[in-house]
């Protein structure tokens, strides 16, 4: 997948430190993650893996303060998580473009409902499509291009708005396999510089490996497990033993 590394960026504030302190996260009616202590660093790539139903998801929407915890702290840079903030860009499996909008348009939205003039706006979505290799594609609408080329969209359209911290859903899921490749590689290397925290769940075990400084287990309604990462990310260092023993270690721990 090629895209335009001479394209320049807006680059993004320093990365958020997002800490969880002996928190119980879910709904009112029914608590999945209990005595949760997590602290996300600046800057990290943090995958997330564990059995459907672990909590995942509810992780990543506290996270993004669209559900409070029912006990313990959520925090950003040591103050309360209160709610959604535009320094906090979520990202779903689902693209979420909107489809009336071509894929500037959409690039451009965060950065309207943050006041940037039309032709900064403008200037910024195309820098961002250009990076994630969409130039040719900036005045089509959604439905006119690709699965994996809308979820480039996606990411252009999250980063635009300079968060400190973006949020994944599984974002490449409902990918095949050689565009999921391709995406987890431009993700790296659209994130590279940009100081951006990340925070990605997913359910495959080698892209949470491949990605992840750290890689969070998530079992029995509890945070099981971190793992470091060796370095470097290097899809041709699949044998390295460390690798391997971490590989085997979390299927271990998921039961597989």
């Amino acid at each position: 997948m090629s895209t335009s590394s001479d394209v320049a960026a807006p680059a993004l504030a320093r990365g958020a430190r997002l800490t969880l302190g002996t928190a119980v996260l879910g709904r009112p009616d029914v608590a999945v993650l209990h005595g949760v202590e997590l602290d996300v660093r600046p800057g990290e790539i943090l995958t997330v893996v564990g059995p459907s139903g672990c909590g995942k998801s509810t992780l990543l929407r506290t996270f993004a303060g669209l559900l409070s915890p029912l006990a313990g702290t959520v925090e950003q840079d040591g103050e309360p998580l209160t709610g959604p903030s535009a320094d906090r860009a979520l990202v779903f499996q689902e693209d979420a473009l909107l489809p009336w909008r071509t894929l500037r348009g959409n690039v451009e939205l965060p950065l309207a409902i943050k006041g940037v003039g039309r032709s900064e706006r403008r200037s910024q979505a195309d820098s961002w499509l250009g990076r994630v290799g969409l130039a040719a594609q900036a005045g089509q609408l959604p439905h006119r291009v690709s699965g994996g080329q809308r979820q480039r969209a996606q990411l252009a359209r999250a980063l635009a708005g300079s968060p400190r911290a973006v949020l994944m859903d599984e974002p490449f899921g409902a990918l095949d396999a050689q565009t999921r490749s391709g995406m987890q590689d431009l993700l790296v290397e659209v994130l590279g510089g940009t100081g951006a925290t990340v925070v990605f769940v997913t359910h495959d075990v080698d892209e949470a490996l491949f990605l992840g400084d750290r890689v969070v287990l998530l079992a029995a309604g509890r945070v099981a497990s971190v793992y470091d990462v060796p370095r470097p990310r290097d899809r041709g260092a699949l044998d390295d033993p460390a690798r391997v023993a971490l590989r085997r270690a979390v299927l271990s721990s998921l039961g597989i």
